[in-house]
């Protein structure tokens, strides 16, 4: 069956239609990512948004109830220029047709994903609409201007936990068991599993827990997921991380990198067409080092609207000199803008989930 991709500008890109028939409507982005579908279809981050594929070959492993980073898919929709429908591998449970057919996921193949991709770079993120069978190129496109921007969007509560819930840390981890809580902004499974594996317990809350709630708990230490939208829209996060600022060690990861930049006084602006994929390298700008990074945002902070005498850049990325991380120079605070657990990798950034436990010991980093 056919299926179309109609972009807000007119572009028209038409392909064959797998995973469920009907509509889906979202900001088109790509990633570049070669392996990792699966956590790439279930991370929140992807809320509200379609996903090109820059590698060009979709679903050989298949899927499996163990890489998932939530319960069920979120992306709006999924672009390949090919998908695999015969799966093969030792972990596998199932093929990626029937995993999007089975939560709904609308999907098209056999797209110029090169074309398209160099289409976003030049022009930036795009609202698209993809439809499956015989729908009219027109009215797709219509309904792709009719989108609301990404710009000004608080999704991070229609994606985050409604109750707080607990996961408790490993049974094999050494030494003191920390107490995270963790501001759920559209947290990642995979973020947990590493405070876990560290002797953490987590208390995750959903986004708008106030923060002397937080505090209640009598946590060792708060995290700030990653999640989708624009920041800018969470003033009452940002509100409350002002007032856990030198009451407790903060870690911000993504958008809660981007939060804790707002809350330092700092602004955050769209990216043209953002970030995604397992590939980034990042200099630590404290050791020198070069970290292959995973990366999955639309968003960043701008470095120059941070005080320099408070705050201090420790990551850039090299790619476009972006502000990667940042730590206050006084307070136990820090963050990155990219993914430092790294489902399925690279791994090369597990350190600073060890700097978050030295923080809550105590120490500096």
């Amino acid at each position: 069956m056919k299926a179309i991709l109609a972009l807000e500008d007119g572009r028209i890109y038409v392909g064959r239609a797998f995973g469920a028939a009907g509509e889906a409507a979202g900001e088109v982005v790509f990633n570049t990512s070669m392996t990792g579908y699966q956590e790439i279809l279930t991370d929140p981050s992807y809320a509200g948004q379609i996903v090109v594929m820059t590698y060009p070959h979709i679903g050989n492993y298949g899927v499996n109830a163990d890489d998932r980073e939530a319960e069920r898919p979120f992306v709006e929709g999924l672009v390949l220029r090919e998908i695999s429908l015969e799966h093969s591998n030792w972990r596998s449970e199932g093929a990626l047709d029937d995993y999007l057919k089975r939560h709904g996921v609308v999907a098209v193949s056999d797209i110029d994903t090169r074309a398209l991709v160099r289409h976003i770079r030049s022009r930036g993120a795009l609202r698209g609409v993809i439809g499956s069978g015989e729908a009219d190129e027109r009215l797709l496109v219509e309904r792709a201007r009719a989108l609301p921007s990404m710009a000004g969007l608080d999704l991070a509560t229609a994606v985050g936990c409604r109750q707080a819930y607990e996961r408790h840390a490993d049974a094999a981890a050494a030494g003191r068991i920390f107490h995270v809580a963790a501001y759920d902004f559209g947290i990642k499974r995979s973020i947990l599993d590493q405070l876990v594996r560290r002797s953490c317990r987590v208390t995750v809350v959903p986004a708008g827990t106030a923060a002397e709630d937080v505090l209640a708990l009598r946590p060792d230490g708060v995290l700030l997921s990653n999640g989708p939208g624009d920041p800018e829209p969470l003033r009452y996060a940002v509100a409350n991380i002002r007032r856990l600022l030198g009451r407790v060690p903060v870690f911000g990861i993504c958008l809660g990198h981007q939060l804790l930049g707002l809350a330092l006084g700092g602004r955050t602006y769209k990216l043209k067409f953002g970030h995604r994929g397992g590939n980034h390298p990042v200099k630590n700008l404290r050791t020198g080092r070069v970290e292959i990074t995973a990366h999955n945002h639309g968003f960043a902070v701008d470095a120059d609207s941070l005080d320099p005498k408070a705050v201090e850049a420790t990551h850039i990325n090299l790619n476009d000199l972006t502000l990667e991380g940042l730590r206050h120079r006084s307070l136990p605070a820090f963050s990155v803008q990219y993914h430092p657990e790294a489902s399925p990798g690279p791994h090369d950034s597990h350190y600073l989930f060890d700097d978050f436990r030295r923080l809550m010991a105590g120490g500096e980093i």
